[in-house]
């Protein structure tokens, strides 16, 4: 019986050729192994005569929604900020070309140090929680600091109206990738057009800012590489620091979340704290509760479409990581959490 094909193997006899004339140092021996984990673009370290050297991120087999998936982006917001405030593992090289890898790809350095994958930090003590968090505070700020046009991002996305225009992107993503009826996405479809803020500020926004997408150095609190720029564009910056929040309101079990965690004992800041440190670092100030509210629903909203969008990958077998009909499957536990928030649960737990 001939053995089954690895769907996510790259075909190193055409990679090889093509690193040689476009990445400075891939003239030796490439061998390429792909990163555990992960739900969406298949991701590999690439070694050079046995030494890591290079990072290959490439589109994921299959049918893909329109937009998702989006390499040439996450190389474009990376090349911009390779020199700012901002720490990015340095672009290299794009191919556009489907024929080297089977689907478009870019390469970047290998940033080495830590990645924590755990938001407890269970490795570190207390005190250096505190100074991850802090760090990771920091770097947010400094981020919806940039003025995009600065860095040539200027049409990275459409500026102003962020929520009513991501709101109906994700609705319009969720129903391309409905397997069953969720009630709680049915009457967030519906609470978060009627209560839009109307914000309009418009910066940089990473789109899925967490502990488990960024390198530490591995001797301090300081990050060495911000990574995973798939749903970057232009947004409004509270809608970024609410997907990053929400790690605060979730468990530990299945979300990795802190919100079953002893928080004083482990060092990590309340998200109230956590929140106005980043007011104050960004210049907002005190940020409005029912924005805040609404920056929270929203954020739970397209992460469960988010969620729904691997869970549908699974069952037509494209997704790349065999967890993701488990985690998709948590896209209904998501919404319902959402819609109580928007119930005005403010302390809503799942």
């Amino acid at each position: 019986m001939a053995e089954a094909r690895d769907v996510h193997a790259l075909d190193l006899a055409r990679l090889a050729p093509w690193l040689r004339d476009h990445v400075p140092g891939a003239d030796g021996a490439i061998a390429a192994e792909k990163f555990a984990g992960g739900q969406s673009n298949p991701t590999y370290l690439l070694s050079v005569d046995g030494s890591p050297r290079f990072v290959l991120r490439r589109k994921p087999d299959g049918v893909l929604l329109p937009s998702a998936h989006a390499v040439e982006r996450e190389y474009r917001v990376t090349d911009a900020l390779k020199d700012t405030a901002v720490p990015v593992a340095r672009p290299l090289a794009l191919c556009e070309d489907s024929g080297i890898v089977g689907t478009p790809f870019f390469v970047m350095d290998y940033a080495q140090g830590r990645n924590f994958w755990d938001a407890r930090l269970p490795e570190l003590t207390a005190a250096e929680r505190g100074a991850v968090y802090d760090e990771m505070n920091r770097v947010l700020a400094a981020l919806h600091a940039i003025d995009p046009a600065d860095v040539g991002l200027f049409d990275y996305g459409r500026p102003g109206n962020y929520f009513a225009r991501q709101t109906a992107r994700w609705t319009k993503q969720y129903r391309a990738t409905e397997t069953q009826p969720i009630e709680a996405m049915e009457r967030l479809i519906s609470w978060l057009p009627a209560n839009d803020p109307g914000l309009e500020a418009s910066r940089i926004v990473h789109g899925d800012y967490r502990n488990d997408n960024m390198i530490f150095a591995a001797d301090e609190p300081r990050i060495v590489a911000v990574l995973d720029w798939e749903l970057s564009t232009l947004g409004h910056p509270l809608a970024d620091l609410a997907q990053h929040v929400m790690a605060w309101r979730v468990p530990k079990e299945g979300y990795r979340g802190l919100s079953d965690a002893d928080l004083p004992a482990l060092g990590i800041p309340a998200e109230a704290d956590y929140v106005r440190r980043y007011g104050e670092r960004s210049g907002v100030g005190e940020i409005d509760p029912a924005h805040w509210r609404y920056a929270l629903v929203f954020a739970m909203f397209r992460n469960a479409g988010i969620r729904q969008g691997v869970y549908r990958r699974a069952i037509d077998g494209n997704a790349s990581s065999e967890a993701a009909a488990i985690h998709g499957a948590r896209a209904g536990e998501i919404a319902g959490l959402a819609w109580r928030i928007a119930c005005g649960e403010e302390d809503a737990r799942l």
